[in-house]
This record gives structure tokens, C-alpha cells and sequence, in this order.
């Protein structure tokens, strides 16, 4: 395995090489000041040369040994919500907002937050055995022993529950593995379902268990994915060893995140709360994660059909299905605390435009001492703010206001963010500009997601900031991953595309208030793929393991804050706000064909599947001794009429090249007053494509363009109105969708030609 990623390792080096030969020329360094030069979105020709030089002196302010010396103060010891040490934390992260110059301020709020009383795993037929439901310390672990103060392995918002059943083992516990089971008459109903980390985000496995009639939930992560399969283990490597476990939210975050008692609303004080028994995004049963080494005695007493080639992990046995004859009792209790959360709010006053918010944010809780997830995030958002508190000394002021935030909650279901944003939603809705993320880094790859009309921002920024491995821009290396190990459809488009594409934010982490809720543009960013292992959610995401196997040098560290860096210094200093709306059409355009094209493939394979039912039902007929039970047919997809929404995409194009062209050819600076105005408009398109309706299923969803998957969790689906009545073939639904969406895109292509007439009349 080490050998073939050599290999590879190899090819992209030399990938990069030639994309970087055949790139047209770029500066050897963003950090020159001979090189500086070039123009940039939203500054003229002298605002763009006075930026480059600023981000020089940002550049020279990032020090790697601040990250080090943070990451292991913030990471010494477990800090989860209502932990005494996430408390000091929050404190120490105040102090050093305020030593740098910033306004600084603790906001609470009061959550449901559930802790473990009695957590019970045992195999009681055939055989016995008690799973151990605990990680070991280790002693190349400095901080792995502090079992005092240490979460242990849970799930949170599972409900409580006592339950004995057979097992059936369920693949990754999504929708078509259910559909598997059902081919093979094979039914989960009054079972405890086994299923395995990976293919959805964890809290769609219970949910998808409970809806056919499962009374537990086991999930454990297998090696193929999470442990030797994939390299040695730790201690002696990165991946996760046969006691690790992972921990994590089982919050039912698709329908809505934030306190499970206060949907909508913050959750402060004194807000009023549902019932606990009225919680829509508490599970439905019994749920508990575990190790592969306490998953594996249930999986070798399954007997039954042996379970498909793609269900097969890496553990030393043959994979059946079940159900039974392994039978488990699972017994959880919990304390159901109300616990403070705090959220850090750090505020930089902007000198010309002060009621325009750039907001920059990275969560400080973690599940245990989180040295990856979330401090080496947070880390290069301190180093953010040191080095712009240096050009605030040196006489630099922002012409818009920066916030820095550092969130509480957001391992629990993004508690921090989704109440300071349901709190301050009227104020948000005025004066927030665009809210950039972060969430963890490593070493590797930028990994760049986000509102669309940001995308020509982030490319700019990527072009300008320099790998510290390979010395070209972190565009290019992105770029050469792609070419090199991409799907068919991004290699393409890596070839014929001139810059870096944005992928569209599902949920995960804490922009989802923001974009999907309230309408306000984000931005993701971070780095990774070379600092892979398995101390996700783990006693073992400690400081030790980041000193071995992350970004020791804390190289990508300061790469992470030059990028973010950049991207906060931009949108805060730049005449006009650095938005580009040709990018978001044309991805809007691709999503409308797409959500076209998945109606005609699930109408042919609807036809399909109707025509194999109808010969099936013949042969049941013709020989009484077969088994198999044909199953209802299909309602056929109807005509779905995409005209509107098509129409619509023409009209934003059309406006989108106006916007440019208009942008373009303007020869002369815009009065204070036309700026402020044009900001507006700019920064309140996103806000166009809020539905005060929301979505279907889940009001707290408001956007048209992106959402976590109902069934998918953190993956995002696209146009998801449409999107996901189609999949879920409520066609009337869909027709009323396509509407909604294609209204939404006329009122941002309206917008659009406002700020073009604005730009004109000037």
C-alpha cells in the first residue's frame, strides 16, 4: 500500500510540474513585493497594488510557532460543551482576541445536552460476550488517560432505550441497502440493525433503521475504511486501531441543527422550549457506536445470506447478513442536561462601512481534546487575527467590519453558530456580507466549497497563495489532484475549465445557518488528503498524534491563514465586494440539467423496472413453487415541465454577463454612497434565494440552491426541492419546485440588473 501511494505520490508530483509548466505565469511568491501586481476583483489598479502589498505584511505576521504553541494549550484536555476546560478555552480564546486589539464578547446559550448513564452491549446468543465500549490510553499518548474528564463512546440526542433482538447486519444503513435486503426478503422489523461508518453521515442510519421498524441501532467502524486496511495503526501509524471508536451527533440535523428544544428560535435564557418528548430531531431508538474489535463477535455469529461483494469489509470473516442467530441486548440511559454553551465573538470595526459584516468563524468544542478536529483550525484563525492586529499597528483600518468567531457546540449538532445565528437574525439579515468557515486542517489539498457567486474571489486567492510542499499555487496543485485522480466528468473539466470550481456546502459544519438559513454568501476552507487517519471523534485526536502524523511544522497552518487570510483582507478592503455572478449561473445551469436528466433516467428505469415486475408476476404464475414476492409497480414519472426553471437560468446568464461587462468597462471610482448601495445589492443576492416557505419536509431548510440531503446528511443536494421530489417520485411536488426555484433565480437575475444599472447610471 505504502509503495503504490509512492507511486502516486510520484505521478502528482510530476502532474503538477507540467501543470504548473504549461499555467500562465504566476508570481514565485504572493509574499514579493517585486512580483505584486495584476488586478483583482473589486479594486482598481492602485487598490489592487496597495491589497497585494498589505498581504505581503499579512504574510510576513504568520508565525507557525504561535499555532504549535496554541494547538497544545487548547487541545491538553477534553473541552466538550459544558466541560470545565471548554470553559477556559473559551476564556483563553477571549483573551487572546482582546490582546490582539479586538472587541471581544462571550455570548451564551443554553442547550439539551445528553450524557451517558448506562451503556450496555451484549451478545447474548449464541455464546456470550460484553462489548468493552472504551479506547484504551497509550502511552505514546500524552493525553489519552485523563479517563476523568474523557466523553465516552456515544452517540448524543439517541434516545434511551432497553432492547434485545436479533441482528441484521445492514451494509453502510442507507436507503438502497434496505432495498438489498428487501430483494432478498429479508426484514429488519424488531431487529437491532448493525451497520457500518461511511456512505451517509451517522444520524441517517437510525433514522433510516427506525422507518422500517428496527428497534436498535449499532454502528461500528470497519477497517476497510477506518482502521489497517488502510495503513498501520496507532500508535505505530495514523488509522484507527481495533479499540478506536467514534463518537459523534445523531441529531436528526437534515430537518433542522441547533438545540433540539428551540427549532427557530435562539436558545437563550429565557426561550420558550418544547417538551423533550416533542424534539422532532431526537432518534427514534436505541443508537450506540462501537469498535470493530466489539463489532466482531456479532458479525461472526451472523449467519444467513452471505452478504453482497460491496457490503464486505476487512475484518477476518465471511460477511453474512443475518438476521440472527446473534442476538444483542443494548441498554442506554441518559442524563439529559440543559448545559452553556459559549460562543467567542471578536469584533474589528470597519472605518468607511461599518454595518457590512465579514464574518470569520472556526468551532473551539470538540468531542474529546480535538487536536485536529476543531483546533488546528482554529489555530490559523488566531493567526488571522494577530497578523491583521500588526497592520492595525502599522495604521491599517478595514473599510468593513470584521467579526471573528470561534463556536461553540458544533459537535453536537452545530449548536454555537445556529443560535447566535437565530438570535441575531434581523441584524444578520441587514448587515452580514459573507460568512467564511473553517473546520480542522491538515496537509494536503485546498478544499474550497461554497456560495458560487464567491468562486472568481476564491480562485483569485488560490492562484495568489503558494504550496509550501510543491511551490506552486495551491490552484495549480488542486488542479493536478483532479487531472490525476479525479472522476471522468472533473477531469474534463479540469482540462477545459481556466479556473478552480467551488463545491456546493451540504451541512457538517457552521455555515448552515448562515447560507441555508438566513440567505448570508459562505465560504469553506481548509486543507487535507495527505494527513489521513483514524483519530476521528477519538481519545486519540490529540496533540501526539498531530505531532506525527498531521501538519507538524504547522505549514498548512499558515497556508490556511494566507488563504483565509486573503479572503477576509479582500472582501474587507475592496471598493466594491468582490462578487461574480457568471460562475453562479453557469452552475446553476448544470444543476438544471441535471434535476432534467434524473427525471428521464428514473422514468426509463422506471419503464424498466415495470417490464421486469410484469414477467416476474407471469412466472409466479406459471410455477407455484417460487418463492419470490414481486413487489408494486413504479408510479411512471410524468411530463415535468423544466421550462420555467430553464428560462429562468437564461435570464440570470444574461444579467450575470451584463453585471460583468458593466463591471468591466466602468472607468471611474463610485461615490462613497453608490459603493455602500452597490454593496447592498451585491451582498444581499444570496438572500434572494430564501424561501420564507423553506423547503418541503423541513421549513428551517430556506435555500434554493443548496441542502443536506434528507438521506445523505452532510452531502448537499443540489436544487433540493426539486432534487429530492423527484428522487422520492412526489412529481406533483417537483412541478411546484421547479417553480419556486425558478423564481428565485429571476429574483437574483433582477438584483443583478439593479447593481448593473447602478454601475451604469454612473
Amino acid at each position: 500500500m505504502r509503495g503504490l501511494r509512492r507511486a502516486l505520490g510520484a505521478l502528482l508530483a510530476l502532474v503538477v510540474a507540467l501543470v504548473a509548466f504549461l499555467s500562465p505565469a504566476r508570481p514565485a511568491t504572493a509574499a514579493d513585493p517585486a512580483a505584486l501586481g495584476g488586478p483583482l476583483l473589486g479594486f482598481d489598479a492602485p487598490g489592487a497594488a496597495t491589497e497585494r502589498a498589505l498581504e505581503a505584511a499579512f504574510d510576513a505576521s504568520l508565525d507557525p510557532a504561535d499555532q504549535r504553541a496554541w494547538l497544545k494549550r487548547l487541545s491538553a484536555r477534553p473541552h466538550h460543551v459544558g466541560s470545565p476546560y471548554g470553559k477556559e478555552n473559551a476564556e483563553y480564546l477571549a483573551s487572546l482576541f482582546r490582546s490582539f486589539g479586538f472587541e471581544t464578547r462571550i455570548e451564551e446559550f443554553t442547550v439539551l445536552f445528553p450524557v451517558p448513564k448506562t451503556r450496555v452491549l451484549e451478545l447474548v446468543a449464541p455464546g456470550t460476550f460484553t462489548a468493552t465500549l472504551a479506547e484504551p490510553p497509550l502511552d505514546e499518548d500524552g493525553t489519552s488517560a485523563q479517563a476523568g474528564e474523557q466523553l465516552p463512546v456515544y452517540n448524543a440526542y439517541s434516545i434511551d432505550g432497553d432492547v434485545t433482538a436479533l441482528v441484521v447486519y445492514v451494509n453502510h444503513g442507507v436507503p438502497k441497502d434496505y432495498l438489498e435486503l428487501e430483494s432478498r426478503g429479508i426484514d429488519v422489523k424488531g431487529k437491532i440493525v448493525l451497520a457500518r461508518y461511511g456512505g451517509s453521515w451517522r444520524g441517517i442510519k437510525p433514522k433510516v433503521a427506525a422507518e422500517h421498524g428496527a428497534v436498535g441501532c449499532l454502528i461500528y467502524s470497519d477497517p476497510r475504511e477506518d482502521g489497517y486496511f488502510q495503513g498501520d495503526v496507532y500508535p505505530k501509524g495514523a488509522f484507527r486501531s481495533d479499540r478506536g471508536a467514534q463518537r459523534g451527533s445523531v441529531a436528526d440535523m437534515p430537518v433542522f441543527p441547533g438545540d433540539p428544544l428551540t427549532p427557530g428560535v435562539g436558545a437563550t435564557k429565557d426561550a420558550k422550549r418544547l417538551d423533550r418528548k416533542d424534539a422532532t430531531t431526537l432518534t427514534k431508538i436505541p443508537v450506540l457506536p462501537i469498535s470493530y474489535a466489539d463489532a466482531l463477535p456479532f458479525l461472526r455469529a451472523l449467519e444467513g445470506p452471505v452478504a453482497p461483494e460491496a457490503w464486505r469489509g476487512a475484518l477476518p470473516i465471511t460477511y453474512h447478513i443475518g438476521p440472527g442467530p446473534a442476538r444483542a441486548h443494548l441498554k442506554l440511559e441518559f442524563d439529559w442536561r440543559m448545559e452553556p454553551v459559549r460562543d467567542v465573538l471578536a469584533v474589528l470595526k470597519g472605518s468607511e462601512r461599518p454595518d457590512e459584516w465579514i464574518i470569520r468563524g472556526n468551532h473551539h468544542d470538540a468531542w474529546v481534546n480535538g487536536a485536529y478536529d476543531p483546533v488546528a483550525g482554529m489555530v490559523a484563525e488566531l493567526s488571522e487575527a494577530k497578523a491583521l492586529s500588526a497592520l492595525v499597528k502599522s495604521g491599517w483600518k478595514p473599510k468593513r467590519t470584521i467579526v471573528y468567531a470561534a463556536w461553540d457546540g458544533e459537535e453536537l449538532g452545530l449548536m454555537g453558530s445556529t443560535e447566535w445565528v437565530e438570535t441575531h437574525a434581523a441584524e444578520l439579515s441587514r448587515k452580514a456580507v459573507v460568512y467564511l468557515n473553517s473546520d480542522g486542517n491538515g496537509r494536503g489539498f485546498l478544499e474550497a466549497g461554497g456560495s458560487h457567486s464567491l468562486e472568481k474571489l476564491v480562485d483569485e486567492v488560490a492562484r495568489d497563495v503558494v504550496d509550501p510542499e510543491k511551490k506552486v499555487s495551491v490552484y495549480e496543485r488542486q488542479r493536478a489532484r483532479r487531472l490525476l485522480r479525479g472522476t471522468p466528468e472533473s477531469r474534463k473539466e479540469a482540462r477545459e475549465s481556466a479556473g478552480l470550481r467551488l463545491e456546493a456546502l451540504g451541512s457538517g459544519s457552521d455555515w448552515s445557518a448562515f447560507l441555508q438559513h438566513s440567505g448570508i454568501a459562505s465560504l469553506s476552507l481548509g486543507y487535507g488528503g495527505e494527513s489521513d487517519g483514524g483519530s476521528y471523534h477519538s481519545i486519540y485526536d490529540s496533540f501526539d498524534h498531530f505531532m506525527r502524523f498531521g501538519d507538524p511544522d504547522f505549514a498548512y497552518g499558515v497556508t490556511l491563514a494566507k488563504t483565509a487570510g486573503r479572503v477576509v483582507l479582500r472582501l474587507a478592503n475592496a471598493g466594491v465586494l468582490p462578487f461574480a455572478f457568471e460562475p453562479l449561473a453557469e452552475t446553476i445551469g448544470r444543476y438544471a440539467k441535471e434535476v432534467a436528466t434524473l427525471a428521464d433516467e428514473l422514468r426509463e428505469k422506471t419503464d424498466e423496472e415495470n417490464r421486469l415486475l410484469a414477467e416476474k408476476q407471469y412466472d409466479l404464475v406459471a410455477d407455484p413453487k417460487q418463492t419470490f414476492i414481486a413487489p408494486r409497480p413504479k408510479l411512471a414519472v410524468p411530463f415535468l415541465n423544466f421550462a420555467p426553471l430553464q428560462n429562468a437560468v437564461t435570464v440570470l446568464k444574461k444579467s450575470s454577463t451584463a453585471y460583468a461587462k458593466a463591471e468591466k468597462e466602468r472607468k471611474a471610482p463610485l461615490a462613497l454612497e453608490a459603493q455602500k448601495a452597490l454593496d447592498e445589492l451585491l451582498y444581499t443576492s444570496e438572500r434572494t434565494f430564501i424561501r420564507k416557505e423553506g423547503l418541503p419536509l423541513r421549513p428551517w431548510y430556506a435555500h434554493q440552491l443548496y441542502a443536506p440531503g434528507y438521506y445523505t446528511g452532510y452531502s448537499v443536494k443540489t436544487l433540493p426541492g426539486i432534487r429530492e421530489a423527484i428522487e422520492e417520485r412526489r412529481y406533483d411536488e417537483a412541478q411546484t419546485q421547479i417553480a419556486a426555484a425558478a423564481q428565485a433565480i429571476l429574483a437574483c437575475a433582477a438584483q443583478v440588473d439593479r447593481a448593473t444599472e447602478l454601475i451604469a447610471a454612473r
